[in-house]
């Protein structure tokens, strides 16, 4: 209409109105003060709310222009210097910013109630992803490819198969499908995070909305009672972390103390005139075996003995199995007992909980009104706990043989496992199948090593010991004491 040419087309997507710095606005400014100077350059709006949206950001935006040579136009408004078009123009500008923080408002809003009936509305978590459900809209699924990574993760720091979150890091920069930040790298930060979610239970919380903890629409990747075993961890004593390469070409370091001092036993790489040679040992200065070093091909050939020398025979198996088999199926047959107790334990934290509540609304001081809420969250955390413990009873496999077969794989051949390339399973050899790290003495080699409990009732019915104490009356005491075999 006015027979403008046009010079540059400026798109200012994706960024909000309320912002002074925005890339394409730049561009915009260093154009006109290339050329604005020399001829008049008009700089045509669609509508107010386009330039800004936030009366400060529009002023500053606007005086920016001028300065630079251009000149302010728009279909849908005059742009004047006089006192009635400034007040119209700054209503206007007024007007975007109430509509942006309105729709702020909205968003917030929706997102909120969506988060109260539980969806999830943020980035999907590692290990989940987003995908649109009938009657759900966006919901978290399983990622089929990083959820078993994470649970791995998950309930391997919960029963101690990873020490230190520096075990993690490592265990997850082996894994080629987990998610790297742009540089390629996992930072241990991530682990952290990993850690510290609540959502991987099936659970969800919101404190910055005053959200509580609350049951999501999305299936936990862990219960919630492995999540508390994580953080009861996380609160813990520190761990100091293995270190990197070493610890891989020594798979019982730090496992194996020293018999003399009962320090862990470090390791390293002795050079030799044509190559390193590695070795075992102490070195607690105070300990009479300081530095005193143990080939580990030795120390690992004697393991292995040890390792051998406690596995049960197949018949010593087969009777820990029969056993096994008997426990375990006199503890489903009392299935209906036990579900009917979770449920009345599950109705006393219900009561307990309605008398704390009462007592809140009673109290005065805000000091006894946080110790009550301190302890409905944690009657609350008892209430999941039991929950889940029904669902599971409702789902727990009925066959034997699909709930312990791996297990007495494992008890029959642990080598298999020790003899696996991958250190971490080595470790978990170690931590199955003794109680205790084990003691080694130079020259002398392992000493008496405390059995976990499917090894060491082996090792009782080998001795013909049946591991249980017997009661008094069974036989009489005096069976029990040594006796001279007489020489008439």
């Amino acid at each position: 209409m006015r027979g403008y040419q046009v010079e540059a087309v400026f798109y200012d997507e994706g960024i909000s109105g309320k912002l002074l710095d925005r890339a394409k606005m730049r561009e915009l400014l260093e154009y006109l003060k290339k050329h604005g100077k020399k001829e008049p350059i008009v700089v045509i709006i669609d509508d107010i709310s386009r330039l800004a949206r936030d009366l400060e950001t529009h002023i500053k935006l606007r005086t920016a222009i001028a300065d630079a040579g251009g000149k302010l136009e728009s279909p849908t408004i005059e742009f004047g210097e006089d006192s009635d078009s400034r007040l119209v123009e700054h209503l206007l500008a007024s007007v975007a910013a109430h509509q942006r923080e309105k729709n702020a408002e909205q968003v917030k809003n929706r997102m909120r109630a969506r988060v109260q009936n539980g969806y999830w509305v943020f980035n999907a978590p590692v290990g989940y992803k987003y995908e649109r459900v009938s009657g759900c809209g966006k919901l978290l699924v399983k990622d089929p490819t990083l959820a078993p990574i994470v649970k791995n993760v998950l309930e391997g720091f919960a029963i101690g198969r990873f020490e230190t979150q520096t075990e993690i890091l490592r265990y997850l920069e082996a894994q080629p499908d987990y998610p790297r930040d742009r540089f390629g790298c996992i930072h241990i930060t991530r682990v952290t995070e990993m850690l510290e979610r609540v959502l991987y239970t099936g659970y969800m919380e919101y404190k910055p909305w005053g959200i509580p903890l609350q049951k999501g629409k999305h299936e936990g990747i862990i219960s919630f009672e492995t999540f508390n075993q994580i953080q009861e961890r996380l609160r813990g004593k520190a761990q100091q972390p293995n270190r990197r390469g070493i610890g891989e070409e020594f798979p019982l370091r730090g496992y194996v103390t020293c018999a003399c001092c009962g320090k862990p036993m470090t390791s390293c790489w002795s050079a030799g005139r044509t190559s390193k040679y590695p070795y075992y040992l102490c070195r607690n200065k105070d300990c009479s075996e300081n530095k005193k070093s143990i080939k580990r091909d030795l120390m690992e050939e004697q393991f292995e003995d040890l390792l051998y020398e406690i596995t049960p025979t197949p018949d010593m198996v087969y009777m820990l199995r029969t056993g096994v088999k008997e426990v375990w199926q006199q503890h489903y047959s009392d299935f209906e007992t036990r579900h009917q107790a979770l449920e009345r334990n599950l109705r006393d934290l219900d009561i307990k909980i309605e008398q704390f509540m009462e007592r809140i609304i009673e109290a005065e001081s805000g000091a006894v009104i946080r110790a009550y809420e301190t302890k409905i969250a944690k009657l609350e955390n008892e209430k999941i706990i039991l929950r889940e413990k029904l669902a599971f009873a409702e789902e727990a496999p009925t066959d034997f043989e699909t709930s312990f077969q791996t297990v007495f794989d494992f008890i029959e051949n642990p080598q298999k496992l020790w003899h696996s390339e991958d250190i971490d399973h080595k470790r978990l050899v170690l931590k199955l199948t003794f109680a205790r790290p084990l003691q080694y003495r130079r020259n002398e080699g392992f000493q008496t090593a405390a059995l976990a409990l499917p090894f060491a009732v082996s090792r009782g019915l080998i001795n013909g010991k049946s591991g249980m104490v017997e009661h008094s009356g069974v036989e009489p005491l005096t069976s029990c004491m040594p006796c001279k075999r007489s020489t008439s």
